[in-house]
């Protein structure tokens, strides 16, 4: 924004000058020069410009420790491409920055760290994500020290459509207060899109510390960042071409699952098995089309979709830019400011807490306008109060190894009933009905960190993966089979019917016969008169996963978080309690251990 004496509190001459200079800082320059002018403003106006500025970071007079820590509780992969980012700003500030999960910090050096700053996501509900779990319990126990000197802060990831919004990152906010912890700037909590806020985090916090630029000091943060870098991310997505796009299933199956392959030529992306691909969807036409009718709206009208004052075509700004499918209380608490309802007033009332979970659970902002008659309302207002659309995670099914420019992604479509209309899944159905061989998607790599192969090739690996939860092992099994691994694999599959619902079943069989794939033991629920699942199948070879597990296999277990990966989870600790001759307790800190080890790692949604 060019600055004039109409748009400013400053002279002509004034606004000339910052014209002139502002367009030619750095990134650090005008990070300093922020931290200056927060740091000038509070030491009053006897300060005078071109001397030294005060440590008014910390509230005291104490000179700023340019040590500090970045560590991260991530479990999709989110907190750590931000702590990555954060580490490569405080270093440009001229800070010697030690950059960590929290599985991997070691709590006995909390006591000396000056600087201490905590991106964590929270997962399930209210959950701490699985590389978080040791250095929670740590900070919530006895053992945890005093920390009368540590300046804190705590970017907290989440989603308001869950009841915990945040919980994890307002628990460690409130015990590193606890422990005589300074807080350095507000904890700021994050609903999907997370972008800007964890932006305005990052600038606060580096304008508490700013008191000086010194020339930046290598880190451990450094070989984080790598050297040619894609210029696609999440915020510039790259448009990949759609190369296939099958379905796996027979005929007669109950579900359609897509196989899609992506072209990744000219975009520099890089990814490992274990990462996942962050696609931006568009939102049924239908659904939006029906909004507008049902509203009253100009499907041209242009409303805003960006804090810049950036505008669209209303039905372009709902297909594309805003969540239309998915209703959080917050949200009907900001529609209610609009509009004078009776019935959605009494919803939202103290004591209601049941109902509204009720109401807002398979609803749209369709059900909501309709519901509650909130017909009337301007467009442009009732769009500033939407989130915007988030990315959608898959894992990914290829190995960059063995398919150099590609990436291939195992989508299964959503379709349902719900409150007499037929609901479809954002992504998956338009993956599924609206996209073909050709057209182009925008995405981009989610790197995660903790759902890795072992480093060592000749290390045993058990996989746990039932419906679309088998992608990232059809990627481990080709990056092992393209770089020679000797290690023995073993994978448990599960879906509905064998016939219709054997996801890739060739691949496994060839992989089997070339042995690449050691063994596989699979279960089909509907092929027998009791369901059996994965779990059951685990059980029934107990002996032999304990002998793999005494042997130093890893287990990898992808898929649903609320129902299957505890139904593993319990099944693993039976095992070690028949066989490994365990108590309850005992088994389940031999799973933590394997998790601290990165011998038990979960990509579950």
């Amino acid at each position: 924004m060019e600055l004039r004496v109409t748009n400013s509190p400053f002279s002509q001459e004034q606004a000339e000058l910052l014209n002139r200079l502002l367009p030619t800082l750095t990134e650090a320059q005008r990070n300093w020069l922020s931290g200056y002018l927060t740091a000038f403003q509070a030491a009053g106006s006897s300060a005078v410009p071109g001397t030294a500025v005060p440590a008014a970071a910390t509230g005291s007079g104490a000179a700023v420790s340019k040590e500090a820590a970045v560590i991260y509780g991530s479990q999709t992969g989110n907190c750590a491409g931000l702590a990555k980012k954060f580490a490569k700003k405080l270093e440009e500030q001229g800070f010697r920055v030690s950059l960590s999960s929290m599985s991997d910090f070691k709590t006995n050096g909390l006591k000396k760290v000056e600087n201490l700053f905590i991106l964590v996501s929270t997962h399930g509900e209210g959950d701490a994500p699985d590389n978080a779990v040791t250095f929670y319990e740590f900070l919530h126990s006895k053992r945890a020290p005093r920390l009368e000197g540590l300046r804190f802060s705590v970017l907290a990831l989440g989603d308001t459509s869950y009841e915990f919004f945040c919980q994890t990152g307002k628990d460690f906010d409130k015990q590193l207060e606890a422990l005589g912890g300074e807080r350095l700037v507000p904890r700021v909590d994050c609903d999907v899109d997370f972008s800007e806020s964890a932006a305005e985090w990052m600038n606060a916090v580096l304008a508490k510390l700013g008191e000086s630029v010194a020339a930046p000091i290598q880190s451990n943060a450094g070989s984080a960042v790598a050297d040619t870098e894609s210029e696609y991310s999440r915020s510039n997505p790259f448009q990949a071409e759609v190369l296939d796009n099958l379905n796996l299933n027979g005929r007669g199956s109950q579900r359609e699952t897509r196989h899609i392959e992506l072209s990744l030529e000219g975009s520099n992306l890089r990814y490992e098995p274990g990462d996942s691909l962050g696609v931006y969807p568009e939102n049924h036409p239908e659904l939006v089309d029906d909004l507008i009718e049902a509203m009253g709206w100009n499907a041209d009208e242009a409303v805003p979709v960006n804090k810049n004052g950036e505008t669209r075509p209303l039905r372009e700004a709902l297909l594309r830019h805003y969540e239309i499918t998915v209703l959080t209380k917050p949200l009907l608490a900001q529609a209610l400011q609009l509009t004078a309802n009776d019935g959605l007033k009494e919803l939202l009332e103290a004591g209601r807490e049941q109902e509204l979970k009720a109401y807002i659970a398979e609803r749209d902002l369709l059900d909501l306008v309709q519901d509650h008659s909130l017909k009337g309302v301007p467009a442009g207002e009732f769009v500033s109060i939407l989130r915007k659309i988030p990315p959608r995670l898959y894992s990914i099914a290829s190995s960059q190894a063995a398919t150099p420019d590609e990436v291939h992604v195992t989508v299964r479509a959503v379709r349902y009933e719900a409150h007499g209309r037929a609901r479809h899944g954002v992504c998956s159905v338009q993956l599924a009905d609206r996209v073909e061989s050709g057209d182009t998607v925008p995405v981009f790599i989610q790197h995660n960190p903790n759902f890795k192969l072992p480093e060592n090739p000749d290390t045993p690996i058990i996989m746990i993966g039932p419906g679309t939860g088998v992608a990232p092992f059809r990627a481990f099994m080709a990056e092992r089979q393209e770089t020679g691994a000797a290690g023995k694999s073993w994978l448990f599959y599960g879906d509905q019917r064998f016939s219709t619902d054997f996801l890739y079943q060739t691949e496994w069989q060839r992989l089997l016969k070339d042995g690449v794939l050691t063994r596989m033991d699979v279960a089909f629920s509907r092929d027998t008169e009791r369901k059996v699942y994965v779990q059951h199948r685990m059980m029934e070879k107990s002996r032999e996963l304990y002998a793999w597990l005494q042997e130093g296999a890893h287990v990898y277990v992808c898929g649903d978080e609320k129902k299957m990966a505890h139904d593993v989870h319990a099944a693993l600790a039976t095992i070690l309690e028949q066989h490994g001759d365990l108590s309850p307790e005992e088994a389940e800190s031999y799973l933590i251990r394997m998790q601290q080890q990165k011998r038990y790692q979960r990509d579950v949604y």
